[in-house]
């Protein structure tokens, strides 16, 4: 006899369906900063003024290399980022923040608190951190299945 398919006992479903609908609240309110959830770690990885190769960037936003060339260039066309060549290979590129974008870091870091406080109000302080605690696990998880 098969098992009963019970989608609503199973975590990593419930996890999926909130992060698709905390992507949309992300990328709805950061819009009108003219921020896209996508861009998150180029921003985190280039703040106070470091400089990374695209390579880098892919490294740490864990995406494809035409994926991320893609990314910088609609956020060099947004007036985002800037390149510079790399002292070290004539090949490559140091990508940076224009000071718009740096503008912009603490209104989007703003809008994420404020985004975190109204999504998890309902858990007090010990919550919040077994919460943590364990999506880091799940994310420990799933990092092994991937491999």
């Amino acid at each position: 006899m098969a098992e009963a398919w019970q989608p609503r006992a199973m975590p990593t479903l419930a996890l999926s369906r909130v992060a698709r609908m905390i992507h949309r609240l992300v990328e709805l309110r950061l819009s009108p900063l003219g921020i896209k959830t996508a861009q998150l770690p180029v921003l985190v990885a280039l703040k106070d003024g470091a400089k990374l190769t695209q390579k880098e960037l892919a490294v740490i936003a864990g995406v494809e290399q035409p994926t991320m060339a893609q990314l910088l260039a609609r956020m060099e066309r947004d007036g985002l980022i800037r390149r510079e060549p790399s002292p070290d290979n004539w090949r490559s590129s140091l990508v940076m923040l224009t000071a718009h974008a740096e503008a912009l870091l603490e209104p989007g870091r703003q809008v994420l608190r404020s985004i975190d406080e109204e999504v998890c109000a309902g858990l007090g302080a010990e919550d919040r951190e077994t919460f943590l605690r364990l999506l880091y696990k799940i994310a420990e998880g799933a990092g092994q299945a991937e491999s």
